[in-house]
């Protein structure tokens, strides 16, 4: 009789074998961001205003003016680094930057009420076409042409309709942000539902190796009786291959003798 083996695996599943719940968010690439790119510009172009329209020792505002627009762009870049592990210390650091842009926003509002100088409104001749090219433009070497060209004012302008912007972009990502961590939770809710996915795969694996275990041992039990049927039939064959050659070996001998009689009377 043929033993055939219950159709079952018995290797151990590895993590690899298993669906793995993400712990780690995919890093957010911020250069390909509209807000990341317009928070650039506004970096560099407050860098060039202060250098052309403020006095590098009498007014402490340049300096200010300079570390609000780099803090914006730098908790950008940090904020969705941090994403990766923290989407709380994500919105946090984007919330900075947030306030970093309107602190930069009043100091060039007060710079132009301070001086007596227009702030763009609907009514204003260059509304229109400086909104229309803040909103097309982007990237940083679309307005560094102008930094040697517009009036402070102008430059001014321009300015706070990117800190609106940016301000308003940012807004939407965070609200954006603020579903997914409602919805899907952080890294701790992330690691307990990757490491509860594992443990439930591992039980799962348990009770179909426990519900594959009578099986194995009726397999097992009969696999035992054929062997021990087989051992009983070698056993039973080889006595009696023994019996007959031990017969045939006295057989042999007796007509041995016989004719050894025979020919000594001969």
């Amino acid at each position: 009789m043929l033993f055939v083996a219950p159709a079952f695996c018995l290797t151990t599943h590895t993590m690899e074998n298993c669906e793995e719940q993400a712990v780690l968010t995919t890093q957010t690439n911020w250069d390909v961001l509209f807000f990341y790119q317009k928070s650039d510009v506004i970096y560099q172009l407050t860098f060039a205003f202060c250098n052309r329209f403020i006095h590098p020792y009498k007014d402490r505002t340049r300096d200010q003016m300079i570390q609000a627009a780099r803090s914006c762009k730098q908790n950008i870049v940090e904020g969705l680094a941090d994403g990766v592990t923290s989407t709380e210390m994500q919105l946090k650091l984007l919330n900075v930057a947030r306030a970093s842009l309107k602190e930069l926003r009043e100091d060039f509002e007060d710079y132009l009420k301070s001086r007596h100088k227009q702030i763009y409104t609907a009514s204003h001749s260059q509304y229109e076409a400086m909104l229309k090219y803040c909103r097309y433009h982007n990237k940083l070497q679309d307005y560094t042409p102008y930094f040697d060209q517009w009036t402070d004012e102008q430059m001014c302008n321009y300015a706070l309709t990117l800190c609106h912007m940016t301000d308003k972009m940012m807004m939407s990502f965070l609200k954006k942000l603020e579903q997914e961590f409602i919805t899907q939770g952080g890294i701790k809710e992330r690691m307990h539902r990757a490491r509860t996915g594992f443990r439930n795969k591992q039980d799962e694996r348990l009770k179909q190796l426990e519900t594959s275990l009578p099986a194995i041992k009726q397999a097992l039990q009969q696999a035992q009786s054929e062997a021990e049927a087989w051992q009983k039939a070698y056993n039973d064959l080889k006595q009696r291959a023994l019996a007959a050659y031990y017969r045939q070996a006295d057989e042999i001998a007796a007509l041995k003798a016989e004719i050894a009689k025979l020919k000594g009377k001969a």
